[in-house]
């Protein structure tokens, strides 16, 4: 059975409401009117016969959700878990009369229970007739398993009990709270829990994000690094978390005050501001909107071929089927233009990807048209050029299968011009441009999670394309980035662009052009500038009287910083911004380079402070221009759900 969960978007949406047939179905709490039971059988693997077992690892979403959330947890504080949980099991567990499989790494036995500790979340139990037992090793006979049990007074951990299965339909509800508590302290619960703050909701804050994450990951909406990272942020976390509580109880248990104290009072700090920094770490993975603010910003690292070693540049043409009318008019057009000197050399493929895969540095790829169906990624790490011949619609790639990834640039000078680009079952954006320069010129993006993103000291040029469909934002601009749109739709989206928090002292300010791009129809804003919510540093500035500087920058001050960014624009940019320049200003475009104008002044303002502090009173003019560049005319921003611009606090 498919698992069932919310997409992985900036804001997540509550599951689908079941209907009234799933209800009766599958709910473990409502009233049966169906005799015998409403679970499924499972039968254990191994060489020993045990009795099936009841499947209950297969829940859905919305089902795990609904019996924390309305029947176990409630509203519950973190200290409180335990306490609620055992009041759910008195309610829903049969007390004694069930047989189970006690499982572990070493064994199984099938074993019976007699009582329930629902304080300590435990069963008495007792060895079936006949014995039945499986191990990884030969030891565990029937007198070796008695003794086991004795030194554990016959108390089991319930998560490590599967109970067998009965038709009847009796021990339906004891099978599925069984299960409810395997799954919350095998996937939810975390040993650090108790020690958090326990003045929230722990369901909100914990479960539900938690609970989310896992389902969003069984459904492959989570990037297989983002997911590696995940694993091993927690696995580090626990293991110093240990560590920590070790150094913790020996400093408690010791009456001295010793040198040796003192130095594990400093262990068990540094151990403490570790954890705290992996708990972060995980909780932003948690956060199904935060998750994707932040970004995954690791990528594969792409190496470049470079030139051929014979130094010539060949041209790919890419075409199912080549007609003869084809042909003469790529002859004619692309292949023998009038200001070639030389001859070109030529290779055919049927596949977009495999012309990609064969360039070299200075290659062309020529894309016919037709409709071409991918499996795999586009990385292009050389400076090349891929060009549709003819318009968009009539070239279309759609990627196929799921995975990250689509299209990744990290080629110091990359061109795509006149493609439309499909995305299914996607985990990453359409476009991530991750280092060099990518020009996007009159291209149509049907986007699936995120659409384009452009990493720190990355360069994107997107001209006369379309953009639309992402679940998240359509276009992602990093710290240190490069951003320039012009004549672009973006909508339908999450957001329409989405600026990445910049104000950390680590971070460099994005330089970023907007004219003539049409932002409509977008779920929340035009355009979102992440920030943090707290920071002693930004309220410095902001007490400096930061609004007057950014009103300043729309004036003498803007205009200067424009000019000396224009320089190192191509000319034909420089040429098309000046003339947008002379556009009146839209409605959104002057909020939005008052709002980033008045970022950039707080970057400024944070940065002369620290070089203060380290005794540097008169600095490299170079080193103190940390406004972010901001050229925001001409654009329409038209029926987005939350407006034409606003801010994203964390």
């Amino acid at each position: 059975m498919d698992v069932t969960a919310c997409g992985v978007c900036c804001v997540p949406t509550p599951p689908p409401a079941p209907t009234q047939e799933d209800e009766d179905a599958c709910s473990d709490y409502g009233s049966r009117d169906k005799p015998g039971s409403a679970l499924g059988r499972a039968v254990p693997d191994g060489s020993v016969l045990f009795p099936d077992i009841f499947r209950t690892d297969h829940l859905l979403f919305y089902e795990r959700f609904k019996a924390y959330q309305d029947y176990i947890l409630a509203d519950c504080k973190a200290s409180e878990v335990k306490e609620f949980t055992a009041e759910y099991l008195e309610k829903v567990l049969e007390p004694s009369g069930w047989q189970a499989v006690w499982r572990t790494n070493v064994f199984e036995v099938l074993v019976e229970v007699v009582d329930v500790e629902y304080s300590a979340l435990k069963a008495v139990v007792q060895l079936c007739e006949p014995f039945l037992c499986e191990s990884q090793v030969s030891t565990f006979t029937l007198e070796c398993m008695q003794e086991l049990l004795e030194l554990k007074e016959r108390r089991i951990p319930l998560q490590e009990l599967w109970v067998v299965y009965d038709e009847s339909g009796d021990f339906d509800q004891t099978a599925l709270a069984v299960e409810h508590v395997r799954f919350f302290y095998e996937c939810i619960w975390r040993t650090w829990d108790e020690e958090e703050e326990d003045d929230f909701d722990y369901f909100v804050r914990c479960v539900e994000p938690r609970l989310r994450l896992h389902y969003d990951i069984l459904e492959h909406r989570v990037p297989s690094g983002l997911v590696a990272d995940y694993h091993n942020y927690l696995s580090q976390c626990e293991e110093l978390y240990r560590k920590f509580l070790n150094v913790r109880n020996n400093i408690s248990s010791s009456d001295s005050d010793s040198e040796m104290e003192n130095v594990s009072m400093v262990e068990g700090l540094k151990l403490y501001e570790k954890v705290e920094h992996l708990k972060q770490k995980l909780k932003l993975i948690e956060n199904p909107l935060l998750r994707y603010v932040f970004g995954y910003q690791k990528y594969s690292g792409l190496q470049a071929k470079g030139q051929r070693p014979t130094g010539i540049k060949i041209t790919h043409v890419v075409s199912s089927t080549v007609m003869a009318s084809l042909l003469q008019s790529l002859i004619r057009d692309k292949l023998c233009p009038e200001s070639c000197g030389e001859e070109l050399e030529i290779q055919f493929h049927n596949d977009p990807l495999a012309a990609v895969n064969a360039c070299y540095e200075g290659d062309t790829v020529i894309i016919c048209p037709g409709h071409y169906v991918v499996d795999g990624m586009f990385c292009i790490a050389d400076s090349i050029e891929i060009e549709g011949y003819g318009l968009p619609d009539d070239i279309v790639i759609e990627k196929q299968g799921k995975g990250d990834n689509f299209v990744d640039c990290t080629g110091a000078n990359i061109k795509i011009s006149n493609l439309k680009l499909v995305q299914h079952d996607a985990v990453e954006g359409i476009l991530n441009v991750h280092q060099g320069k990518t020009t996007l010129e009159n291209c149509v993006l049907q986007c699936e999670t995120t659409g384009i993103t452009v990493r720190t000291s990355a360069e994107l040029l997107m001209k006369n394309s379309d953009l639309y469909g992402a679940k998240g934002a359509g276009v992602e601009i990093y710290p240190g980035s490069t951003c320039t749109l012009l004549d672009n739709g973006i909508h339908h989206c999450k957001e329409g662009i989405l600026i990445k928090n910049f104000l950390d002292e680590h971070f460099d300010i994005p330089k970023i052009s907007m004219a003539n791009n049409m932002i409509h129809n977008n779920e929340g804003y035009g355009v979102v500038l992440v920030k943090p919510t707290v920071a002693s540093d930004v309220k410095d500035a902001s007490a400096e009287g930061t609004t007057g500087y950014a009103q300043s920058t729309q004036s003498s001050d803007e205009r200067a910083h424009e000019e000396g960014f224009r320089e190192e624009l191509p000319e034909c940019v420089a040429d098309e911004l000046e003339l947008y320049k002379q556009a009146e200003i839209s409605e959104g475009n002057h909020e939005i380079v008052s709002e980033l104008g008045a970022a950039s002044a707080k970057k400024s303002q944070m940065h002369r402070k620290r070089l203060s502090e380290l005794g540097i009173t008169e600095a490299d003019d170079n080193l103190m221009s940390q406004e972010m560049f901001v050229s925001i005319v001409g654009n329409q921003f038209k029926w987005n759900g939350k407006g034409s611009f606003g801010t994203f606090l964390f």
